[in-house]
């Protein structure tokens, strides 16, 4: 089940008009390089959960997937459970639409399975405890608590929860007689109080939440840089330079990767690019504009002689920037 019914308040005004699993990241919405990574994993039936624009979900990914929509949100865990019909008698895996990772699959899979457990949970040691929920274990992996954002002085654990689970099908045997069910707040206190095996999955792979701007840049520059591994950008490294069909960078007078350019671009005489740097399709850049550590968004006109430093920007001008605004001279159209 790929999660992508929330409302992504953190990624506006991208969001605004955008379900946070659409939100582009280089040539596809987020939530398209989740489905690629399933798929490859041999995933054949693939549920989503459609609540804010679901058409623009629908419509994007079609007969792929099977929908299951909610008039009113449910809940991380209520919403999952929306969808138990979907997965019958089967263990299922529940990933978030707008995470970026390239995750063992097979390897999560496997250890649901081997430690016999009702639920397997990804985590992945971090440095600062702080902005995730921390998860506590014994020896073997087994969940023995929980601490929600602590202070690093006060932190029992380093291994924050990545929000991507394997559950067999008596998980829904621990849920509250509620609409509203939350993994966190009601299913895994559940689990404890009951004595409840379940444990974790430590992942060594890639894992960025995509929940806010400076997330979705990070995440994007590592997939340029190779951090990240994608299936759609094979020649991602940190000195690539990717260019789409239709595109031509021959005007530029210095271009530093890592670089990726989509389709259609036009670029103006004498413009200068210095990577980490995303131009999405159909982006025109006028002439003389230098642009260095930016996402230009899909369908971005960047007027000549603009200059766009550490950004994100769409049509409606920037969206996001590391400097201040006075630093920062983008008239864009």
């Amino acid at each position: 089940m790929v999660l992508a019914a929330g409302l992504g308040t953190r990624l506006r005004p991208l969001t605004f008009e955008l379900p946070k699993p659409m939100v582009p990241l280089l040539d596809r919405p987020a939530m398209a390089h989740t489905v690629d990574l399933l798929q490859r994993h041999g995933v054949e039936r693939i549920v989503a959960n459609l609540h804010y624009f679901p058409d623009t979900i629908r419509d994007y990914f079609g007969d792929e997937l099977t929908y299951v929509e909610e008039a009113e949100l449910l809940g991380t865990a209520g919403g999952v459970r929306n969808a138990k019909d979907f997965f019958g008698d089967e263990s299922f895996l529940v990933l978030s639409g707008d995470a970026l990772t390239d995750l063992d699959v097979a390897a999560l899979v496997a250890r649901h399975e081997a430690s016999g457990g009702v639920a397997t949970l990804c985590v992945r040691k971090v440095s600062d405890t702080s902005e995730y929920g921390v998860v506590l274990t014994d020896d073997d992996g087994r969940i023995t608590g929980f601490q929600e954002k602590p202070d690093q002085a006060e932190a029992l654990s380093d291994l924050a929860n990545c929000g991507m689970y394997v559950f067999s099908p008596e998980i829904f045997d621990y849920f509250p007689d509620t609409e509203f069910v939350d993994w966190a707040e009601d299913v895994f206190p559940t689990l404890l109080a009951n004595d409840v095996p379940f444990h974790v999955y430590e992942m060594d792979e890639y894992w960025n939440d995509v929940g806010a701007l400076d997330e979705l840049r990070n995440g994007t520059f590592d997939a340029l840089s190779g951090a990240l591994r994608l299936e759609a950008l094979p020649d991602a490294g940190p000195e690539a330079i990717m260019v789409g069909p239709g595109s031509s960078l021959d005007a530029a007078s210095l271009v530093e990767g890592p670089l990726w350019v989509g389709r259609n671009v036009t670029i103006g005489e004498g413009v200068r690019l210095q990577g980490p740097l995303v131009l999405g399709d159909g982006v025109t850049v006028g002439e003389g504009a230098a642009i260095k550590r930016s996402i230009v968004l899909p369908g971005t006109e960047i007027q000549a002689h603009t200059i766009l430093i550490e950004a994100i920007t769409g049509s409606t001008g920037i969206v996001d920037s590391l400097r201040p605004r006075a630093e920062t001279r983008v008239p864009t159209s």
